[in-house]
Order: structure tokens, then sequence, then C-alpha cells
């Protein structure tokens, strides 16, 4: 990996703080999608509750690819995690075909 997460280019930042706010971050990426598209997307998740910031990321990342099975797009999405800051985690998925194309 030649970059950081955090240099992709991002069409939406969703700041989570508890996991009753996943449900409509991911209703709304897999809504926008994937497929196409050159940007990604980047949730923020709180770093000083570790636990929920995990479990936030579990939902997300299974709840998009749901999604997208659910609709009938590709699934050739890539995402990671990181520090963001020193109050974030982060996790950016993007488009599998949009870093082939960079």
């Amino acid at each position: 990996m030649d970059f950081h997460p955090k240099d992709l280019p991002i069409y939406r930042t969703y700041d989570i703080s508890d996991e009753g706010e996943v449900a409509p971050a991911v209703d709304e990426m897999v809504r926008l999608g994937f497929k196409g598209r050159k940007e990604g997307f980047r949730v923020l998740m709180p770093k000083k509750d570790s636990k929920a910031a995990k479990r936030i990321g579990y939902a997300v990342t299974t709840g998009v690819t749901h999604g997208l099975r659910q609709t009938g797009e590709t699934r050739n999405v890539k995402y990671w995690t990181y520090h963001h800051d020193h109050d974030h985690y982060a996790i950016v998925l993007i488009s599998g075909s949009a870093l082939q194309d960079t």
C-alpha cells in the first residue's frame, strides 16, 4: 500500500457515536453505491469507547456488504480502519475499481 487511507478521495464522512446511528449511514452508502464512484466514504468512530467503536465498525462493514448483496450490486469494496485523530478511529470504504484506476 503506497498511500494512507486518509489520503483517499472522500465523498461523504459520517460521524457515528453509537450503534443506533449506523443503519441510516449504511442505508445511504448502499443507496449512493460504490460502483463507478471514484470517491469513498469515511466513518468516524469514538476512540474513548473502543468497544463501541469495534461494534460500530463491524456493523458498518457487514451492513454495507449485506445491503449491496440485497440490491444486487457488486461487493468489490475495500476498507481500512485507522487512527484518524486524537478522538476518532475511522473506516474508509471505497470501490476496488476506483483503486485500480489510480
